[in-house]
């Protein structure tokens, strides 16, 4: 790749908030344009909390002056503390420090509810499992703001990462023998070619406007996930969407009023229909029961409506399988498709990258090579965030709270505290840490995500 497919495709991986709300202009010319236009003023308009897409607590600190204060979450700290160093992961982040934003608040720091959840809920969750003793610790980190930091609000999106996953491994596909890659490569076709319907009527919905009964779209998806993992993480972020724009409890409007989306409400949907994910999320397995669907929302949240949120699904997901998962420009034509991987590539090559990433974790010799894998797109990441003067990236799927720290941005400025919680909730900072953020991701194996070390999850790692 030369640095000028480099950059496009970095720059086309992210969504930038900062501009007027327009169309994406990598997508006004494709079949979707008009898709796309009409999901944005949807989204930010006809929403109860749309407003908040455009104006919340996270972009308030990443515009704000001063110091950026961030909250991590650690349950090895004294392993961390031996070293001295602090590795990024990969996941939704691409390879950062995974943080939330803090607000200065009586003397301390208070907390995004997404840092409170991750905090007392879903770290202890994860410890309690393991069993070995360790508790949770929050981290304060204080960044200084470099005088030439990019001011807009551009965040990665980790779904539209198709086609650099499809990218690296066209470079380094010659860590396989030729019997692996041929293997690998019909792997992908077979499962592409034996999730038609699904595409087909995916496609049929986002460019046609084909009616399909929700329940009936909801049991196919749920067929077709096991074939194409990615499809879990377009529904994860789908419901987790819809739940946090459409909430009208007490809660989700006191949030609200803060300038926050209510994460509690995607943490508790993912953790009461799969208590085990906790630490070891895998949204590939996504994949809530259908006939229980409308019990699940009742119990998350009552104040949304099961029917509508089945229509908006429906429609959400085939938009994003279309937008996100097809050659952008391109209308795959099921009836002539022809059944190859590198003609599949041109129709829908996103899609193979996705299912590339995912399929190396377990395939053959590769899973020894997965982490130079990451750490190849890591490398590019930070070589575009540099690029841009990015500092602080944030989950551009939507602006939930997550946001990282760029290990890898020239000269940054920081200290790192160790924090307590006092009795309001509130962080304060107690102990400054000798810690260094180093620019290369920890091993997948050794990530609290995967296994038992390091730092807390990704809530949507990919």
């Amino acid at each position: 790749m030369d640095t000028h497919d480099g950059y496009h495709l970095w720059a086309d991986a992210h969504a930038f908030y900062d501009s007027p709300l327009i169309p994406d202009a990598r997508e006004c010319a494709g079949p979707i344009a008009d898709q796309s236009a009409l999901w944005e003023a949807r989204l930010a308009e006809e929403t109860p909390n749309g407003a908040l897409l455009r104006s919340n607590a996270l972009f308030g600190a990443l515009n704000g002056e001063g110091p950026l204060h961030l909250l991590h979450v650690t349950h090895a700290l004294e392993e961390i503390s031996q070293h001295g160093f602090l590795y990024p992961s990969g996941g939704c982040l691409v390879g950062s420090i995974y943080c939330a934003p803090l607000t200065a608040d009586g003397g301390g720091f208070r907390m995004h509810n997404l840092a409170e959840y991750v905090l007392t809920k879903e770290a202890p969750a994860f410890v309690s499992k393991v069993g070995d003793g360790r508790t949770p610790t929050p981290l304060i980190f204080e960044i200084t703001r470099p005088r030439r930091a990019y001011r807009g609000l551009a965040g990665v999106d980790y779904l539209r990462l198709g086609a650099i996953h499809l990218s690296i491994y066209s470079h380094l596909e010659y860590l396989l023998s030729h019997a692996e890659r041929h293997e690998l490569r019909e792997t992908i076709v077979s499962r592409t070619k034996n999730s038609t319907a699904f595409l087909a009527l995916a496609a049929a919905i986002a460019y046609e406007g084909a009616a399909v009964a929700p329940a009936a779209f909801l049991q196919l998806l749920d067929e077709t996930i096991p074939r194409l993992p990615i499809l879990g993480y377009l529904y994860f972020e789908a419901l987790a969407e819809y739940l946090m724009l459409h909430s009208t409890s007490e809660r989700t409007q006191q949030l609200a009023e803060r300038g926050e989306f209510n994460n509690w409400l995607y943490k508790e949907m993912l953790f009461v229909t799969f208590p085990d994910m906790a630490g070891k999320f895998d949204l590939a397995k996504f994949r809530p029961a259908p006939a229980q669907f409308e019990a699940l929302l009742a119990r998350v949240d009552p104040t949304v409506n099961a029917a509508h949120a089945g229509t908006y699904l429906r429609d959400r997901i085939s938009y994003l399988v279309a937008a996100r998962l097809f050659t952008p420009g391109q209308v795959p034509e099921w009836r002539h498709t022809r059944w190859e991987f590198d003609s599949l590539a041109t129709q829908m090559g996103p899609l193979l990258g996705h299912l590339i990433h995912r399929e190396l974790r377990t395939f053959g010799r590769y899973p020894d090579f997965y982490f130079y894998f990451d750490q190849h797109k890591a490398l590019q990441a930070w070589n575009y965030w540099n690029h841009m003067d990015i500092i602080a990236p944030f989950n551009g799927t939507m602006p939930k709270g997550e946001i990282g720290i760029n290990p890898a941005y020239p000269d940054l400025e920081y200290a790192v505290y160790r924090a307590t919680r006092d009795d309001a909730g509130r962080v304060h900072p107690v102990e400054k840490l000798d810690l260094t953020i180093a620019p290369r991701l920890v091993d997948i194996k050794y990530t609290l995500m995967r296994n038992n070390k390091w730092s807390v999850p990704e809530p949507s790692p990919n």
